[in-house]
């Protein structure tokens, strides 16, 4: 296991996030149980914030991305941190207005946002909203109209670049669901067609590659497209953009298969991005934009680990020892739909002798429903806790109540305090939103 100041195993052998131990975290709080640990995030926040600051003369903003893990002291963080957020919902753009974050900070994507959504964040004065497609464009300048404001929005292009990453989260191939076209002349065109908008203010552009990237020349190459077009614009049209958002994707670790990045690393990622926006900004004769950028994997991911309380162990002599724990896919469906790969750990004897290989399952009524495959652990019984290293991003986000399954509570831990961010569900939560009708009654 990679170990860090706040995320290590103590003098007992057991695991210790934040400065509590693990095992008694799951006896205070119960499982499955996220737990966050805060100065991690904040560490990672201003790691991104600082290298913008330092290095292109505090010219950008930090937008955490929300789909990673929303919830409203998320949002205070970041607002402490004096970073801005994207938001993908009209939930997370509602929760992050609970939250009271600074909606001049907030910008908003999606590739089919709803009227209401729309409608929501112009309402609410929203940094930016992010077009991704055409239809979307009129309708924001018809109620824009009717409200008498100039929106500003981005336009999501689509660069062409295929990053290394699993094919579901490969954003910026030609053949996508997201933005439009560099290869093709859409972006071109559309941006012609939000220029004629008489109620929109277009900002610049947007494009994000796809998520979990380890490769940063990615990146770079990137940026060279968006700033290759950018010059292409303004030679075609004479507008030349002020914005250019580059999104977000860094790899993190989950297991030893992934490299383990150090805060250095993450900094010489965005260098790359941002000593690239220099270089073609000199060579292509165009401004710098205002730099944008969307971490949020990276600021949350490892901050976060999930505990779990064993079961059954079952045992299928030649075949597979199977070790089922109180949660799984409704609480993380990763493997499910990506075959993530985790590290699980016994979280009261980290560094004891791993004598079996097994896998990890979760208790709903799906064969797929596993957490991790073929891991090595010391031997464990029911009521042991396990740890699911590099959680915190897109596990608490994708919950649901799959066999009407409860969702856990998530807690936020430092300097061996715990708080509680999110309760866990109750079973009159579960049912509030059912009707029976009369005729049933």
């Amino acid at each position: 296991m990679n170990e860090r100041k706040t995320l290590y195993v103590d003098k007992d052998g057991a695991l210790n996030i934040g400065g509590c131990n693990a095992v008694d975290l799951a006896n205070d709080f119960g499982t499955p149980l996220y737990v966050f640990d805060e100065q991690y995030i904040r560490d990672m926040m201003r790691v991104y914030k600082c290298t913008i600051d330092e290095n292109y003369g505090g010219r950008g903003l930090v937008l955490y991305a929300s789909k990673a893990f929303s919830c409203k002291a998320i949002y205070s963080i970041a607002k402490s941190e004096k970073i801005g957020i994207d938001v993908v919902s009209l939930g997370e753009l509602f929760t992050a207005t609970q939250a009271k974050f600074p909606t001049s900070k907030i910008y908003m994507h999606g590739n089919n946002k709803t009227d209401e959504e729309l409608k929501f964040a112009v309402d609410k004065k929203i940094g930016a909203i992010v077009i991704d497609c055409i239809e979307e464009a009129q309708i924001l300048n018809d109620y824009a109209a009717q409200k008498n404001v100039k929106q500003k929005v981005l336009i999501r292009v689509n660069p062409g670049i295929e990053a290394h990453t699993h094919a579901y989260v490969q954003t910026a191939k030609t053949d996508s669901k997201f933005g439009f076209s560099v290869q093709t002349g859409a972006a071109l065109h559309f941006t012609k067609s939000v220029l004629a908008c008489s109620n929109l203010q277009l900002q610049g552009y947007h494009c994000h590659i796809g998520s979990q990237i380890f490769e940063k020349q990615s990146f770079a190459l990137a940026a060279q497209k968006m700033m290759n077009f950018i010059a292409e614009v303004k030679n075609e049209v004479g507008y030349e953009a002020k914005v250019l958002n580059m999104g977000g994707g860094y790899g993190i670790w989950y297991t030893d298969e992934d490299p383990k990045l150090t805060v250095n690393d993450y900094v010489d990622y965005l260098l790359q991005v941002i000593n690239t926006i220099k270089k073609y900004a000199r060579k292509l004769k165009v401004k710098r934009p205002y730099l944008l950028i969307e971490p949020g994997r990276s600021i949350v991911g490892e901050a976060g680990i999930t505990l779990y309380k064993v079961g059954t162990v079952k045992d299928i002599p030649g075949v597979r020892r199977y070790v089922a724990i109180d949660g799984g896919m409704g609480d993380n469906p990763r493997y499910a739909l990506y075959q993530s790969k985790y590290t699980v750990v016994c979280a009261d004897r980290v560094n004891a002798t791993c004598e079996q290989t097994v896998t990890i399952a979760g208790k709903c009524c799906e064969s797929g429903d596993l957490i991790a495959v073929d891991v090595k652990l010391p031997l464990v019984k029911r009521g042991d806790v396990l740890a699911v290293l590099s959680t915190g991003a897109y596990n608490y986000s994708m919950a649901s109540n799959y066999n009407r399954n409860l969702i856990p509570a998530a807690v936020l831990v430092s300097d061996g305090r715990a708080d509680v961010i999110i309760n866990r569900q109750k079973l009159s939560q579960l049912i509030q939103n059912d009707v029976v009708p009369e005729k049933l009654k």
